[in-house]
């Protein structure tokens, strides 16, 4: 089952997501990714893997903001990959998107 959590807020989002994906850790699942926005800019972090694997991710390559988005996926539906972990972007980079469920790629 996925989880979803995000952040809005002046405090640094990405250890505000990753105790909120830890929190959700009892849920079954085999990715986990963020998207944090700095500006004009977002910042993606996944991983193929469990929320400890994105933590040292995050320890090694760390993003700053105050928002974000943060999820961890069940991989129901196309393979067990980094591209198909979550969050996914828009053609330019510009919108980062979670969910839950199946949104096909006409």
């Amino acid at each position: 089952m996925c989880g979803i959590f995000g952040y809005i807020g002046d405090r640094d989002a990405p250890g505000l997501l990753i105790d909120g994906l830890r929190r959700l850790e009892y849920r079954g699942y085999d990715s986990a990714g963020i998207a944090v926005a700095n500006g004009a800019n977002l910042q993606i972090r996944k991983v193929v893997g469990k929320v400890h694997a994105l933590g040292a991710l995050l320890d090694a390559d760390p993003p700053h903001g105050t928002r974000g988005i943060a999820h961890t996926r069940w991989a129901t539906h196309g393979g067990l990959t980094e591209a198909n972990a979550h969050p996914h972007l828009d053609d330019v980079g510009d919108i980062a998107v979670v969910h839950n469920g199946i949104v096909e790629n006409y």
